[in-house]
């Protein structure tokens, strides 16, 4: 038996020595060496590589950057336990314990990203050795340095640093990288994003619903925006204004997606594509965005569906009066952002509260519905020319800019300081777009705004859905921080953090 044994163990060591000569992959099972090989290989991984998308803009993403801010907020239920994941993003008061935390929404957003960022990787480490036509391949290699760049630009403004992978991760050991610098982060972002707007086709030679050279390029314009370097952003902006592939829809309600059609419509730079239907493509934000108890019946006169289902627990994003006050007379958003519906079974005032009405769309099934979310608009692009130009001093063309958006909204030239008003401009246009606490970290008003906004909630909390009687918790608005803590589940896997 022992010479059994040894001769096992000679043929295992002749085996690691030969290991690329005699290591075979089954033909019939997906592994890197046998699935990395076509064009249609590479599209099915440049479609997964978008997959992640859909779970965290269903969710996540709307709490931690539109109620994080004063634009939405929770709507008390006193008759349901606490759900304080939620509760904690839009009172600011996340439990954060030597940077890290807890919190599960943060954690989705973490761990998103780096699904995308791997799966990117593992693209782009391979594509180059495939055997299909450079125009494909540029097409799909620019699509994988674009999510890339996206996805590290979202981890970098949410978390500040962040490990920096590039390469796909084989081993624990890969996996535990130190955390790269703003800088280096910032560096890598912005090589990804001007790397991918070249390899990437315009939207009218691109397959709907894939990014483009427009949307690379209004990703790199974000991130000089950020970044204050306004020229560079300009130059961006202008491109894509340049490029008449884009415009801006006549009536702004259109510029959103129907629960079936008008999607990646001529103002969309690039929207999260959902399906309706049982393929597990669908979205259900708009249930998360409702205020509760809601009955069947009450569900059933916003979503038009065939079998509403009552929802309780907690209202989630709700239009704040900040928000609603900030709309100027007149401005035709107004009506297409927020909609009055009344709950019978609620707990505060007479029960008539504001939803989110851009989302609102009758579809067939509780629960399920394809309505896109937007992640840049054409309008988005026009205001932040607008703004890259006010702050070099050109503030004629500055207007212009402007002006065409507020033309849409029924509105006249902006008045007074053209700065302010361009700010003012993105909270109206892009409100429940996931803009407004980005915003406001961007150009350095979070604190400030944020801790006045805490201060009006906690001293009339009846104005901001909480019943008489009721009142925000002791530690609401105790941790106003402009990044979140980094995700206590991966801490125990990198020792980095």
């Amino acid at each position: 038996m022992k010479k059994i044994f040894l001769f096992l163990a000679m043929i295992g060591v002749i085996m690691t020595g030969c290991e690329d000569e005699l290591t075979i992959f089954p033909e019939d099972s997906l592994s890197v060496p046998t699935f990395y090989k076509t064009e249609v290989d590479f599209e099915q991984a440049v479609n997964g590589a978008y997959v992640p998308l859909r779970g965290i803009y269903n969710q996540s993403m709307a709490y931690l950057s539109e109620m994080h801010s004063d634009n939405t907020y929770y709507a008390r239920n006193t008759a349901f336990g606490a759900t304080e994941q939620q509760e904690d993003v839009a009172d600011f008061a996340i439990p954060t314990d030597q940077g890290i935390t807890t919190n599960n929404h943060v954690t989705n957003l973490y761990v998103t990203m780096f699904e995308i960022i791997a799966r990117a990787n593992q693209i782009l480490a391979t594509i180059d050795e495939a055997e299909f036509d450079s125009g494909p391949k540029n097409n799909i290699k620019g699509q994988a340095l674009f999510l890339r760049s996206f996805s590290y630009f979202k981890l970098v403004q949410f978390f500040g640093s962040v490990p920096l992978h590039l390469v796909p991760v084989l081993s624990r050991e890969d996996a535990a990288l130190p955390l790269a610098s703003t800088e280096e982060l910032y560096a890598q972002i912005i090589e990804d994003a001007q790397t991918a707007i070249p390899l990437l086709p315009p939207k009218s030679q691109q397959d709907p619903g894939r990014v483009t050279s427009g949307a690379a390029r209004t990703l790199l314009g974000n991130i000089y925006m950020v970044r204050q370097q306004w020229a560079e952003a300009e130059a961006q902006f202008r491109a894509v204004v340049n490029s008449n592939e884009y415009s801006l829809m006549p009536n702004y309600a259109d510029a959103f997606s129907g629960n079936s059609d008008n999607k990646n419509n001529m103002e969309s730079v690039f929207e999260v594509q959902y399906k309706e239907g049982p393929e597990g493509l669908n979205g259900s934000f708009l249930y998360n965005f409702l205020p509760r108890p809601i009955t069947a019946e009450e569900v059933g006169l916003i979503t038009q569906t065939s079998n509403p289902q009552p929802l309780n627990g907690e209202g989630n994003n709700i239009p704040t009066p900040d928000i609603i006050a900030a709309y100027e007379e007149g401005d035709l958003r107004e009506d297409a952002s927020i909609q009055y519906i009344t709950l019978s079974e609620s707990f505060w005032r007479d029960g008539v509260y504001p939803i989110i009405k851009k989302y609102v769309e009758p579809h067939s099934l509780h629960g399920n519905h394809g309505m896109n979310w937007p992640v840049y608009r054409y309008s988005e692009v026009l205001l932040f020319l607008a703004e890259a130009l006010e702050e070099q001093g050109k503030s004629g063309e500055a207007v212009t800019y402007l002006n065409q958006v507020r033309t849409r909204a029924g509105l006249g030239a902006a008045t007074g300081d053209l700065g302010e008003a361009i700010f003012n401009e993105r909270r109206v246009e892009l409100a429940f777009e996931n803009k407004r606490w980005l915003d406001l970290v961007r150009t350095g008003r979070a604190i400030d705004v944020i801790t006045a906004y805490g201060n009006r909630i906690k001293a009339n909390p009846n104005d901001y859905y909480y019943p008489i009687g009721a009142e925000p918790r002791s530690n609401a608005f105790t941790n106003i921080s402009l990044t979140f803590g980094l995700p206590a589940s991966e801490s125990s896997l990198n020792p980095n953090f």
